[in-house]
């Protein structure tokens, strides 16, 4: 009976062993559930806190981006305004400048005509005014007082042509004055406006390096990244198709109102033709068709991009057409200059990281340095275009397009015509590029092709 009582005892104290070794593990295993609910609690708060900061840059990026587009587009603006005001310095310099040899020529011809007037009223003042009287009572042969009294006519006469001349050119001089004196406050005006225009580019562009300075790490990241190279070249691509369909439909209209012209003239020489029936045979000329020889597509982009070292030693020349001139765009291959001398950096169909390959040519320059068009054409945009910056596109017709990016500015407006050699733009960096210089596209029908294969470079 007392073994059994110690088993028993026995047994109760393991039990309330093992309840309490049971209890102390379901404890353990709480405390790590909670410490793995609150480490997983501070992981979502960290990767919320890393999502918000994550948003807050790309919105910071793309508001500098677009703070970048405003500047480069102030500062091109600037820029031509400035060229527009030196063009008009010197034209109303010019317009001076002939004012003032008019005046010295209108005040030597007014000394002269003052002289010879000083010197007939000295002549008449000697004669006295009783010179007709004396003739009719001096008794003499009347044809001699005849002749006297005719003479003295003509006498009275040039003096009364030479006062009325005196009196226009002192006229003449007086206009001439106000005209000079007008000219010479718009010639301040311009000095004065030249000079604000200056300082709000020097101001604008101090602004611009500011931000390219605190931006310049986030922008060299997303130009590197191949997403935002995709919906670059996207863009592009969009604005050249969207060119395209205006350019062919105003060239549709134009060759509609051509043919409606010719009808009328056809028309109008047949209703000649039949008022004119004895000369019908001969005079019935019909234009030969002038058929233009339309160059058949020549591009050839399959070759693949060189990798040798390039640097371009030539330019388009200001007007100088040479053996250009009169050709359609088709015809220059191999007869164009690049827009601009300097060490290209960047081929057609150059690879650029996991992004689509480049489409142009990337060609270094000095910010600042003078862009000029390869051949004649008409500006069909000049503006701000994101990944491009401030970009030009100039239609040589046949669907034909040249395309000037990375500007510093842009000198001319769309509508513009312009010829070989023409300075249309300045080198820079306004597409967010490391480099200063000109990224420029050569496309028919819309398609890219390697400019290298048009162009001479020595």
């Amino acid at each position: 009976m007392h073994h059994l009582k110690k088993l028993l005892l026995l047994l109760a104290l393991t039990g309330g062993c093992l309840t309490l070794a049971s209890a102390a593990k379901v404890s353990e295993r709480s405390r790590e559930k909670e410490a793995a609910e609150a480490q997983r609690a501070e992981l979502l708060r960290q990767l919320g806190t890393l999502q918000s900061t994550i948003n807050r840059t790309e919105a910071e990026s793309d508001q500098a981006t677009e703070a970048l587009g405003k500047s480069a587009r102030a500062i091109s603006e600037a820029n031509r305004a400035l060229h527009e005001l030196d063009a008009e310095q010197v034209q109303t310099e010019r317009k001076l400048k002939q004012l003032s040899d008019e005046q010295a020529g209108l005040a030597k011809r007014v000394s002269n005509q003052q002289t010879q007037l000083s010197r007939l009223l000295r002549g008449q003042y000697v004669a006295g005014n009783d010179d007709r009287i004396k003739l009719l009572l001096s008794g003499d042969n009347p044809n001699r007082i005849n002749r006297d009294l005719e003479y003295l006519g003509y006498v009275s006469q040039a003096q009364a042509t030479l006062i009325s001349t005196l009196r226009g050119d002192l006229l003449a001089i007086e206009r001439n004055k106000a005209e000079a004196e007008e000219a010479q406050r718009a010639l301040a005006d311009i000095v004065v406006e030249a000079r604000e225009q200056r300082t709000a580019l020097e101001n604008e562009k101090a602004s611009r390096a500011t931000l390219l300075a605190s931006l310049s790490t986030k922008l060299a990241s997303q130009r590197k990244q191949a997403s935002d190279l995709k919906r670059d070249d996207q863009r592009l691509s969009g604005l050249v198709s969207k060119l395209d369909e205006l350019i062919e439909a105003q060239r549709k209209a134009d060759a509609a109102a051509a043919e409606q012209r010719r009808l009328k003239q056809l028309a109008d020489a047949q209703a000649e033709q039949a008022r004119k029936q004895a000369q019908q045979d001969r005079k019935r000329a019909r234009p030969a068709p002038n058929a233009l020889a339309s160059n058949p597509d020549a591009i050839d982009d399959d070759e693949p991009p060189k990798k040798l070292a390039l640097r371009n030693e030539l330019r388009p020349e200001a007007g100088v057409e040479g053996g250009n001139a009169g050709l359609n765009f088709g015809g220059l291959r191999g007869k164009l200059r690049l827009p601009v001398k300097g060490d290209i950096v960047t081929r057609f169909g150059a690879a650029r990281g996991e992004g689509p390959d480049s489409k142009g040519l990337f060609i270094r320059a000095a910010e600042g340095t003078e862009i000029r068009v390869i051949a004649e054409g008409k500006v069909v945009f000049a503006d701000w275009l994101r990944g491009f910056g401030n970009l030009l596109i100039v239609d040589h017709g046949n669907q034909y397009l040249t395309i000037y990016g990375n500007n510093q500015s842009v000198l001319k407006r769309p509508g513009d015509v312009v010829k070989s050699g023409d300075t249309i733009a300045t080198a820079g960096n306004s597409g967010g590029n490391e480099q200063s210089g000109l990224y420029f596209e050569m496309r028919h029908q819309g398609r890219a092709f390697d400019p290298l294969g048009w162009v001479t470079t020595r």
